[in-house]
């Protein structure tokens, strides 16, 4: 699954073109290397992504396609 519907899926950032920014303006890392929005994203991958003044670091735990709102934080686990 690539980073930014990723991002989308688990509800991390809200929407899939904002996320596509992020990673365009080097904001998202992917296992410590800046990524690109269509880089690929595996079950046990570390992201970071800054925001504003802090940042977020997540383990990606899964990747379905289709997540429901209630089960998004079920992708992934807070470093």
């Amino acid at each position: 699954m690539r980073v930014d519907k990723f991002l989308k899926n688990s509800r991390l950032i809200k929407r899939r073109t904002v996320a596509k920014e992020a990673c365009d303006t080097g904001r998202v890392s992917l296992n410590g290397r800046e990524a690109k929005a269509g880089s690929e994203v595996k079950p046990g991958d570390e992201l970071t992504v800054r925001f504003g003044n802090g940042e977020i670091r997540v383990r990606v735990l899964a990747v379905p396609e289709t997540v429901k709102k209630e089960d998004a934080s079920s992708m992934y686990e807070a470093i």
